[in-house]
Protein backbone atom coordinates (compact mmCIF):
# COMPACT_ATOMS: atom_id res chain seq x y z
CA UNK A 1 0.00 0.00 0.00
CA UNK A 2 3.22 1.82 -0.16
CA UNK A 3 2.98 5.42 -2.39
CA UNK A 4 -1.16 5.25 -2.48
CA UNK A 5 -2.97 7.96 -2.48
CA UNK A 6 -5.85 8.24 -0.40
CA UNK A 7 -7.03 11.41 -1.11
CA UNK A 8 -7.33 10.72 -4.96
CA UNK A 9 -8.75 7.30 -4.28
CA UNK A 10 -11.23 8.65 -1.85
CA UNK A 11 -12.04 11.78 -4.75
CA UNK A 12 -12.25 9.12 -6.96
CA UNK A 13 -15.27 6.99 -5.26
CA UNK A 14 -16.68 10.30 -4.37
CA UNK A 15 -17.02 11.06 -8.53
CA UNK A 16 -18.17 7.51 -9.25
CA UNK A 17 -20.63 7.75 -6.02
CA UNK A 18 -21.84 11.27 -7.86
CA UNK A 19 -22.34 9.82 -11.48
CA UNK A 20 -23.94 7.11 -10.35
CA UNK A 21 -26.89 8.88 -8.39
CA UNK A 22 -27.09 10.79 -11.59
CA UNK A 23 -27.32 7.63 -13.76
CA UNK A 24 -30.00 6.48 -11.37
CA UNK A 25 -32.58 9.28 -11.98
CA UNK A 26 -32.16 9.19 -15.74
CA UNK A 27 -32.79 5.59 -15.88
CA UNK A 28 -35.73 6.37 -13.50
CA UNK A 29 -36.59 8.70 -16.77
CA UNK A 30 -36.09 6.01 -19.30
CA UNK A 31 -38.27 2.72 -20.52
CA UNK A 32 -38.40 0.00 -21.98
CA UNK A 33 -41.14 -1.89 -23.37
CA UNK A 34 -42.56 -5.16 -23.64
CA UNK A 35 -45.05 -7.14 -25.54
CA UNK A 36 -46.61 -10.54 -24.98
CA UNK A 37 -49.23 -12.91 -27.60
CA UNK A 38 -48.44 -11.09 -30.78
CA UNK A 39 -48.37 -7.65 -29.26
CA UNK A 40 -52.12 -7.69 -27.59
CA UNK A 41 -50.53 -7.24 -24.17
CA UNK A 42 -47.62 -4.18 -23.61
CA UNK A 43 -45.86 -3.51 -20.41
CA UNK A 44 -43.95 -0.30 -19.71
CA UNK A 45 -40.75 -0.32 -16.97
CA UNK A 46 -38.49 2.49 -16.01
CA UNK A 47 -34.89 2.20 -15.10
CA UNK A 48 -35.66 1.82 -11.44
CA UNK A 49 -37.53 -1.51 -12.73
CA UNK A 50 -40.86 -0.40 -11.75
CA UNK A 51 -44.05 -1.20 -13.92
CA UNK A 52 -45.16 2.12 -15.15
CA UNK A 53 -47.86 1.06 -18.01
CA UNK A 54 -49.83 -2.28 -18.76
CA UNK A 55 -51.79 -1.60 -22.66
CA UNK A 56 -54.01 -4.42 -23.10
CA UNK A 57 -55.68 -4.44 -26.76
CA UNK A 58 -59.47 -5.01 -26.12
CA UNK A 59 -60.12 -7.91 -28.40
CA UNK A 60 -58.18 -10.21 -26.17
CA UNK A 61 -60.49 -9.60 -22.96
CA UNK A 62 -62.68 -12.53 -23.20
CA UNK A 63 -64.63 -13.25 -19.84
CA UNK A 64 -64.35 -16.79 -20.43
CA UNK A 65 -60.92 -16.96 -20.58
CA UNK A 66 -59.12 -14.59 -18.11
CA UNK A 67 -56.27 -17.23 -17.10
CA UNK A 68 -54.50 -16.49 -20.86
CA UNK A 69 -54.81 -12.88 -20.11
CA UNK A 70 -52.86 -13.67 -16.81
CA UNK A 71 -50.38 -15.11 -18.57
CA UNK A 72 -49.66 -12.62 -21.28
CA UNK A 73 -49.91 -9.85 -18.72
CA UNK A 74 -47.19 -12.17 -16.57
CA UNK A 75 -44.91 -12.67 -19.98
CA UNK A 76 -45.09 -8.82 -20.48
CA UNK A 77 -44.20 -8.05 -17.49
CA UNK A 78 -41.08 -10.44 -16.73
CA UNK A 79 -39.84 -9.44 -20.17
CA UNK A 80 -40.26 -5.82 -19.45
CA UNK A 81 -38.27 -6.02 -16.03
CA UNK A 82 -35.48 -8.33 -17.81
CA UNK A 83 -35.07 -5.44 -20.54
CA UNK A 84 -35.09 -2.48 -17.43
CA UNK A 85 -32.55 -4.81 -15.71
CA UNK A 86 -30.33 -5.15 -18.92
CA UNK A 87 -30.30 -1.53 -19.25
CA UNK A 88 -29.44 -0.45 -16.03
CA UNK A 89 -26.37 -2.98 -16.44
CA UNK A 90 -25.07 -1.86 -19.21
CA UNK A 91 -25.51 1.52 -18.11
CA UNK A 92 -23.34 0.89 -14.62
CA UNK A 93 -20.80 -1.17 -16.52
CA UNK A 94 -20.34 1.62 -18.89
CA UNK A 95 -19.93 4.02 -15.98
CA UNK A 96 -17.42 1.88 -14.04
CA UNK A 97 -15.64 1.00 -17.24
CA UNK A 98 -17.04 -3.07 -16.32
CA UNK A 99 -15.75 -2.92 -13.26
CA UNK A 100 -17.97 -4.87 -10.67
CA UNK A 101 -19.43 -3.20 -7.92
CA UNK A 102 -21.85 -5.11 -5.36
CA UNK A 103 -25.44 -4.00 -5.55
CA UNK A 104 -24.92 -1.66 -8.70
CA UNK A 105 -25.74 -4.29 -11.37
Amino acid sequence: MAGMDFGKLMKGFQQVQERMQKLQEELAQRTVEATAGGGVVTVTANGRQEIVGIQIRPEVVDPDDVEMLQDLIVAATNDALKQAQAMVAEEVARLTGGLKLPGLS
